[in-house]
């Protein structure tokens, strides 16, 4: 009966100590509504929010959300905003509705969420919440009839490389990391519960087509383009910026090289002398030497950071122009007919 009970307990250790990876997030239909309706009545504001669930398993369930109140960068305005946070999720508790924490939401502008700040708020969370997301929606694509959600997390691989502090790249192609590898997005799976669905089967009309379906065949998306494109080019101009940064670092190594090898050249030149004179050779080090302190590399973190930007604007551009051309074939085959 004790070998029971302690493999019982070994399997139970075992299980909290290797969590399965998460592979979707279910968010409740009442929780999506709120994220949406919050983002849209303030853009082009930024807003965030609280997302409050359950961690079962693989799935992570978001039952509820809240929003946080628009603060500027005082103290005392943060401060209230903490405690706003505590008094909702007590309030929460007392009405017996779901009021564990599993990350927060936030909205964008064409997609532009990949910064740094982002990664700080990731990593704050991660130091309480070990599976914690962040739902990003953006308002302005709902015009185009598209549901922005993503979840995102943060690559066990990326946070072991910010905890270390070092972006430098030989340190990356050590770890064999990519632009590519920062964040995850996480699969979302939208469910509402049978007396919703049966309620929204009941709202559903009859007509085989509606006012939505032939929204959805407007093809002036100019003003999206153009705004994408004007994302893409100021970050463009951005990575150029950090390109101009490297270049200089290593214009500055190779000179620091040049001067080192030519201190060392002449300090054997001497040391060849002494020996000669039978004196004592001199080290062929000083540390105390300027040439010889090493130069700090860029961090190439915002430069990954607006390579993603760039990958997510030209992936927004061309979804938007292959559904234009579908739009338009499609409108000149109903012509011709």
């Amino acid at each position: 009966m004790a070998t029971m009970a302690r493999s019982f307990l070994q399997a139970i250790s075992k299980d909290e100590a290797v969590a399965p990876p998460l592979r979707v997030v279910q968010i409740e239909g009442l929780a999506v509504l709120k994220i949406i309706k919050h983002c849209k009545e303030f853009a082009p504001t930024l807003v965030t929010g609280q997302l409050l669930g359950l961690d079962v398993g693989s799935v992570l369930e978001v039952t509820n959300c809240f929003p946080f109140p628009v603060r500027d960068d005082d103290e005392e305005i943060e401060a209230d905003g903490a405690n706003y946070q505590l008094e909702m999720m007590r309030c929460l508790r007392e009405v017996n509705v779901d009021n564990n924490t599993v990350g927060w939401y936030q909205s964008t502008v064409l997609g532009s969420y990949q910064t740094v700040e982002l990664i700080e708020t990731f990593m704050n969370y991660q130091e309480n919440i070990k599976r914690c997301v962040c739902i990003i929606y953006d308002p302005s694509k709902a015009d185009l009839g598209v549901l922005a959600l993503k979840a995102l997390k943060l690559s066990d691989s990326f946070m072991e490389l910010y905890r270390g502090g070092n972006f430098t790249g030989e340190k990356l192609r050590e770890k064999n990391f990519s632009w590519m590898d920062i964040f995850e997005e996480i699969p979302i799976k939208v469910s509402n519960s049978a007396l919703v669905s049966a309620f929204m089967t009941e709202l559903e009309t009859d007509a085989p087509v509606s006012q939505g379906d032939y929204d959805r065949l407007h093809s002036s998306t100019t003003p999206f383009l153009e705004n994408n494109m004007e994302f893409l080019i100021k970050c463009m101009d951005d990575l150029s910026m950090e390109q101009q940064k490297f270049q200089y670092y290593y214009r500055n190594l190779s000179r620091q090289q040049a001067q080192q090898q030519a201190w060392l050249q002449k300090r054997r030149t001497e040391n060849m002398g002494r020996r000669s004179a039978g004196e004592e050779p001199l080290p062929e080090e000083d540390p105390t030497n300027p040439i010889f302190k090493p130069i700090p590399e860029p961090s190439r973190l915002e430069s990954f950071l607006i390579t993603n930007q760039v990958s997510n604007f030209c992936g927004q551009i061309n979804g938007v122009a292959g559904q234009n051309f579908s739009r338009l074939y499609l409108t000149k085959a109903l012509h011709d007919n």
